[in-house]
């Protein structure tokens, strides 16, 4: 009798080893996919973050590149730089000399264009208000009526031959929606918020909305709607 008393210990013994060492294998394995999880979340993370950084950096070059097409006086001063370097290496450093002859003929190219580019601005704005479409607008306005496809067609043409490159410029810093691109063509022709708002058929609060995220998108940081209509004029 306690022979099989003996056996039965034995075995209960042994089964409860067997028992704590398949759990703590199980526990084991569980510690080692955690881990594992935890690392290529990390990472992935790490990743997505630096992706993040670089292309808010390259947006903002982008951004800076844009405002100073249009600074002639900026690249007059610039010129002028490489001018009085030019002269001061006199025929010394060849290399050297061709390299700032070089930059200062593209800086030469790049005011020619920004000199007819500010005149063709200047007259903008009277062609926007004489234009066909800009009439239309203002009737449907009056109307209390929103625009139609080919009404953004046709706005977005005019818009994009008056000031070049704005439609482009925009969609190379953000993927934007339709209707962020129909705010951004309302405010570049400096159509009132709440105008917008009956234009587009949506709410005075969605169009600030959209201004202001636009902004927060592009800057990476918070921005009022008017500093987002500031740069949209500025394209």
């Amino acid at each position: 009798m306690l022979a099989g008393f003996a056996f039965l210990a034995y075995l209960c013994n042994h089964n409860m080893n067997e028992m704590l060492t398949i759990l703590t294998q199980r526990e084991l394995f569980l510690l080692v996919i955690g881990a594992i999880t935890y690392v290529a979340l990390f990472v992935v993370t790490a990743q997505n973050s630096r992706r993040k950084m670089l292309l808010m950096q390259e947006r903002l070059e982008k951004v800076r590149a844009m405002q100073q097409e249009h600074d002639v006086e900026a690249n007059r001063r610039k010129i002028a730089e490489l001018e009085g370097l030019i002269r001061r290496l006199g025929d010394e450093n060849s290399a050297l000399r061709l390299e700032l002859e070089e930059k200062k003929a593209h800086l030469d190219y790049a005011n020619t264009i920004a000199s007819l580019e500010s005149r063709k601005r200047e007259r903008a704005e009277t062609d926007i208000f004489t234009s066909d479409i800009y009439l239309k607008i203002n009737k449907l306005m009056q109307e209390g009526k929103s625009m139609g496809e080919e009404d953004w067609q046709q706005l977005a043409v005019l818009v994009d031959s008056l000031y070049t490159g704005f439609t482009d410029k925009l969609y190379s810093l953000y993927r934007l929606t339709s209707q962020d691109y129909h705010v951004c063509l309302l405010t570049k022709i400096r159509i009132a918020p709440k105008d917008i708002a009956l234009l587009t058929a949506h709410s005075k609060e969605s169009v600030a909305s959209t201004r202001s995220r636009l902004y927060q998108k592009i800057f990476g940081k918070k921005g009022s709607t008017k500093e987002w209509d500031d740069f949209v004029l500025s394209l």
